[in-house]
């Protein structure tokens, strides 16, 4: 089978403050690795957070030729944001209405890239890559 595991991580100094998001995204079993990490501006951590997830879809669904992804390929996201995991796969309800634009974007790329895509609330230590690359992009 056919995967994709995303760890995703999103960050501000100051919250809110300048920010950051980091992203990698690693395909199974033919083990290719991408990375994104750039600033997004000002803003809030959790805001920060959605920034990552949506811009990792966003690569997944212009990258969907490029990476084979297929209705059989299965995508797990790993984040470090318990609050955004739990709003994403609509366990805790979200009150910010920028936050509620977000998921009917993420929404919307899910049904683009066509394939089963499935959320983990991860413990920090595990997400340091896409941690590293939201630090690296705040200090760069």
């Amino acid at each position: 089978m056919y995967s994709i595991n995303v760890y995703t991580d999103g960050g501000a100094r100051g919250n809110p403050g300048p920010a950051a998001i980091g992203a990698v995204i690693k395909t199974e079993p033919v083990n290719k690795t991408y990375r994104i990490s750039q600033k997004i501006g000002l803003t809030t951590n959790n805001d920060a957070e959605y920034q990552a997830v949506l811009a990792a879809l966003t690569f997944l669904k212009d990258s969907k030729n490029k990476l084979g992804i297929n209705e059989k390929t299965v995508i797990n996201f790993y984040s470090d944001s318990t609050l955004i995991v739990n709003q994403i796969k609509g366990l805790f309800k979200i009150k910010q209405p920028l936050f509620k634009e977000y998921i009917l974007k993420i929404r919307y790329l899910e049904k683009e890239i066509k394939t089963d895509i499935y959320y983990h609330a991860i413990p920090r230590e595990k997400n340091w890559e896409a941690d590293r690359l939201v630090n690296l992009a705040l200090d760069g």
